[in-house]
């Protein structure tokens, strides 16, 4: 039988290349997005190729009721979920000045969205899970700046709910363990979508010189280990571990690479 799966923020980028990844696995799978219908669309296609089901959602997973009835509705789509994906999340657009000149509801907007909205489709996911017996999955997308400071872009509040994204995953991977459920994160460092785009090449420059490895990474090497996560044998035995995929840049102890300052 088909597993069923959902990822979040999933009309582009690494979420889009996880959708398409579990098709050709024979999955079936939800999209979601928040502005960029055209991107689910098309992520919808390139899955159906593959002979799966796929439905799109339009959620803004910073919203507890609309996580809410994004997972339910899911549930009675597919029958039960399998596996979530939360991915979703991002720095949106960065207000000027420090953090003493931070409007208090650009933190709660990132709060929200990188550390809340993980929480709340995972609440409605593992209470399907838990009720049907379901050995399921949670994998987490949480991110270098977890760990790494950023200060010239002021990433504070997306540092700090990353971060908080890691701890959740060890907390609620532990607790639902008994139930067969793995919950496990992965932390990216540079990849490079579409997202990338928008810094000039003097700053990706500065990136690379962050990197023990010399170079950011694509999809390709992200949606590897969000499969392997996802399968039920390989992973068994992995609970509430945040894998850095990073080229080296957390383990890099130099102050040049734990403090973004160009």
């Amino acid at each position: 039988m088909a597993r069923n799966v959902l990822i979040t923020g999933s009309s582009h980028g690494i979420g889009a290349a996880a959708d398409i990844a579990f098709a050709k696995e024979g999955c079936n799978v939800g999209i979601t997005y928040h502005k960029n219908p055209e991107g689910a669309e098309e992520t919808a296609r390139e899955c159906r190729k593959y002979g799966v089901r796929a439905k799109i959602y339009q959620v803004d997973v910073s919203k507890h009721d609309q996580c809410r009835d994004m997972v339910r509705d899911f549930v009675q789509e597919f029958g039960k979920i399998d596996v979530l994906v939360n991915n979703a999340g991002g720095a949106l657009k960065i207000p000027s000045g420090e953090f003493k000149d931070m409007p208090m509801e650009y933190w709660d907007e990132q709060i929200n969205l990188n550390l809340n909205a993980a929480a709340y489709c995972s609440r409605y996911a593992v209470e399907d899970m838990v009720e049907k017996g379901t050995k399921g999955k949670i994998i987490n997308i949480s991110s270098v700046h977890s760990r790494v400071t950023w200060v010239k872009r002021r990433m504070l509040p997306y540092s700090a709910g990353k971060a908080g994204m890691n701890m959740f995953t060890a907390a609620l991977g532990v607790e639902v363990a008994k139930y067969g459920i793995n919950v496990n994160g992965i932390a990216p460092g540079l990849v490079f979508t579409k997202i990338a785009d928008r810094y000039n090449p003097e700053e990706l420059a500065s990136f690379r010189r962050k990197i023990p490895y010399g170079d950011g990474g694509t999809v390709d090497d992200i949606t590897p280990m969000i499969l392997f996560l996802a399968d039920h044998e390989k992973s068994r035995f992995i609970v509430g571990q945040t894998f850095f995929l990073d080229g080296g840049q957390s383990v890099d102890g130099s102050i040049e690479s734990m403090n973004f300052r160009w």
